[in-house]
């Protein structure tokens, strides 16, 4: 049986409380989250698919975007029942930790590689 999301969460909490016992660093909180994004946004936020890419978006506009999706009632899309299985907490997690792509905390690229890999789908 699957752990519930909360009880990720929790773990997370106490793995974070360990970390420095042990000396080593754990990766994001939100990256282990983001894993059942990835299938479909890719493992660093670039899509490559139709499918849109994660990387170059806000913490707030991605966290925005689910809660819009978790709280809408449209059983048609695949997202708003991913969204519905996270708490707000996960939720934010999940939008940080892909924020901080743009910044370097996982990624290369900011802002200009996004729209660069943007303009390759487009041609």
């Amino acid at each position: 049986m699957l752990p519930r999301p909360n009880g990720i969460l929790t773990v997370l909490s106490c793995l974070t409380m360990l970390a420095p016992l042990s000396g080593q660093a754990l990766p994001p909180a939100g990256r282990l989250l983001a894993s059942q994004c990835a299938q479909c946004h890719g493992t660093d936020g670039r899509s490559v698919s139709d499918i849109d890419s994660l990387r170059g978006e806000s913490a707030r506009e991605l966290y925005s975007e689910m809660l819009e999706m978790k709280y809408d009632n449209d059983p048609g899309d695949i997202m708003h029942s991913q969204a519905k299985g996270y708490t707000e907490g996960q939720i934010r997690l999940i939008a940080d930790y892909y924020a901080t792509l743009n910044q370097g905390g996982g990624g290369t690229g900011g802002e200009e590689e996004h729209e660069e890999h943007k303009e390759e789908h487009d041609d």
